[in-house]
């Protein structure tokens, strides 16, 4: 069975949210937005990008691969379990989810961006 990914991906009812979510982002989102657009890892990334009702931080369709950047409200057990529903979501649709906390992007840029990078390159090699 064939599915036409418009209606899954970036649906028009979910751009107020997508828009909401670029708007409020935070500041660890925003310093690793600065790393990620306009191709600086060889690969384009979108920002807050839905799939279904699902939105995530970072994606960079060519290789199905999102990049999530958890803060505080992600650690409790109820926000876990909603996390790990959507991402058996995301991973039937074929997409790879890297997690990182608001702590890892402040602290330790340049190890995200190293497995962001070796992530893209895994994918290529693997994503048809």
């Amino acid at each position: 069975m064939v599915t036409h990914m418009t209606q899954h991906f970036n649906r028009f009812s979910e751009r107020t949210k997508r828009r909401a979510l670029r708007h409020a982002a935070t500041d660890a989102e925003r310093r690793l937005w600065q790393h990620l657009k306009r191709q600086q890892l060889g690969i384009k990334f979108r920002r807050q990008h839905s799939v279904d009702a699902y939105v995530v931080d970072f994606y960079a369709p060519g290789v199905r691969l999102a990049v999530e950047i958890d803060g505080d409200s992600h650690f409790p057990p109820t926000a876990r379990m909603y996390d790990q529903e959507r991402t058996s979501h995301l991973e039937r649709f074929g997409i790879a989810i890297l997690r990182f906390t608001n702590r890892d992007v402040r602290t330790n840029l340049e190890a995200v961006l190293l497995s962001i990078a070796e992530a893209v390159k895994r994918r290529r090699e693997t994503t048809p």
